[in-house]
């Protein structure tokens, strides 16, 4: 799932990113982005992921957002020129794979880099688990996502004409709900 909205390259071009609206706890309309990766983490995180196993630019991606939980997914352009940055520092060698797709694995150069920056691979990751949890609890249980999907819904499918009455029950009624949810009782 990934997020839309500000994500990727900044206008300094340091591959920060940030958090897109949509499903699953990301940013809504109204929230601002925050930000994922500090200046020159993306390359050290995308480095980190193919030691572990060489992988295509997609599966970066998604390795990604799997650690942010879900709640934050680097875009391709983001991902890919910093896959291409590596290949010409000679941090990884790319080949294509049967599927035709480029496959990134890491030089003994690569590894000797992350080994020198290990203390702030593990601090990156540690914030990307932190950032996950932070996500975790702003996301609304799904009961109550379904029921927000209900009265949508309700209101959605009253097509008959609304007398002034009827608008102003309905919207007492939901101010009384909004009123009782923010109130806590």
């Amino acid at each position: 799932m990934h997020g839309r909205g500000p994500r990727g390259f900044d206008e300094r071009g340091d591959g920060m990113g940030g958090m897109g609206g949509g499903p699953g706890g990301r940013g809504g309309r109204g929230e601002r982005a925050e930000r994922v990766f500090g200046r020159g983490d993306l390359p050290l995180i995308v480095l980190a992921l193919i030691e572990i196993s060489p992988r295509h630019g997609y599966e970066i991606i998604k390795a990604i957002e799997e650690r942010c939980g879900g709640a934050y997914a680097p875009s391709p352009g983001a991902v890919y020129p910093t896959l291409t940055l590596l290949e010409e520092q000679d941090h990884v060698t790319s080949s294509e794979s049967a599927s035709g797709k480029k496959l990134y694995t890491i030089t003994d150069l690569g590894r000797a880099y992350l080994d020198d920056n290990r203390a702030q691979v593990d601090g990156i990751l540690a914030r990307l688990d932190m950032f996950a949890r932070v996500q975790a609890r702003k996301a609304l249980p799904e009961r109550v996502h379904q029921a927000m999907h209900t009265l949508k819904h309700a209101l959605l499918l009253n097509k008959t004409n609304w007398s002034d009455a009827e608008a102003e029950r309905v919207s007492a009624v939901l101010e009384q709900a909004a009123n009782a949810i923010v109130d806590g009782h």
